[in-house]
């Protein structure tokens, strides 16, 4: 039985979604715009994926597994997982 106090040792880099994307459309030798149309929205929601400024949602992960055939849990895990080490190195700042 597991010990409520166990450990688990993780890292302290996650990709950023975006990341992971830019070089995903770039395997696919598809554009920016051309991924937007494909999800139905405007182009400046994938740029602002790509480059940082916005998260993953529900719904945008949906439109991603449907373009692209990664699963829409797949990018939400990403995106919390990016987002939990981006807290951890916020606290251990402050």
């Amino acid at each position: 039985m597991a010990n409520a106090r166990t450990k688990t040792v993780e890292s302290d880099y996650a990709e950023p979604v975006g990341e992971f994307l830019a070089e995903e459309l770039e395997a696919r030798e598809m554009t920016q715009k051309a991924l937007a149309e494909a999800m139905g929205r405007p182009p400046k929601v994938v740029n602002e994926i790509i480059g940082g400024k916005k998260s993953v949602t529900a719904e945008t992960a949906l439109q991603l597994e449907a373009v692209l055939g990664i699963s829409a849990l797949t990018w939400l895990n990403m995106q919390a997982r990016y987002d939990l080490v981006q807290a951890r190195a916020r606290m251990r700042a402050s």
